[in-house]
């Protein structure tokens, strides 16, 4: 049976008649429109023009290196595929027909439309042959022109690679060899020194 001390009562609040008109909520709707009317308007012109982009932890369409000789990268090991956790990625091994390496990627598919992009192939590959790129605009007339297969992900490595990904971009207010992390990472940021963490029972 219920308690009467663990009954809670809640009473309609009692509004004046500025609230039953919606009388603030509409000056203040008011003055949201009449800040932006008056403010300084930008248009780009997209494509032919383009806003730049900060481009160090971007993670954009795919690409398969290529190594020295011109060969996929990719040893076919399966870790980038078992690790997406949008099983957006199908590998089909093979021998590889050079004497460097055991297999290679008979078949790499990615359906970029099914990808989250968090970058968790590029981190898990052993021989650094997948990579998020700083492409964004990607379009298809059809789901089957966004899943891009070996073939595809080599054309856009000849594309970009002039343009090298960075990896593990630094982050502001940050770094490894100090022991200090900032709350703000913004200018003027104090550092703070991370809580203590918490001693596990003795067993």
């Amino acid at each position: 049976m219920m308690r009467e001390q663990d009954i809670v009562r809640i009473r309609e609040p009692k509004l004046g008649l500025a609230e039953r008109l919606y009388i603030p909520q509409i000056l203040g709707g008011l003055w949201v429109t009449l800040r932006h009317v008056f403010s300084r308007k930008v248009t780009v012109r997209y494509p032919e023009q383009r806003r730049p982009m900060y481009e160090a932890n971007y993670r954009g369409l795919h690409r398969l290196n290529r190594d020295s000789q011109g060969r996929v990268k990719c040893v076919a090991c399966f870790m980038c595929e078992t690790i997406c956790p949008a099983r957006c990625i199908h590998i089909i091994g093979g021998a590889a027909p050079w004497p460097d390496r055991e297999k290679y990627p008979v078949r790499f598919d990615i359906d970029e439309l099914r990808c989250i992009y968090c970058g968790m192939c590029e981190e898990a590959c052993p021989v650094d042959a997948i990579e998020l790129t700083p492409i964004f605009d990607v379009v298809g007339a059809s789901r089957a022109e966004m899943i891009y297969d070996k073939e595809k992900l080599l054309a856009v490595f000849d594309r970009t690679m002039d343009r090298k990904p960075p990896k593990n971009p630094d982050i502001v207010g940050y770094s490894i060899d100090n022991p200090t992390y900032h709350l703000d990472r913004g200018p003027g940021a104090v550092p703070q020194t991370p809580p203590p963490r918490p001693k596990e029972p003795s067993e």
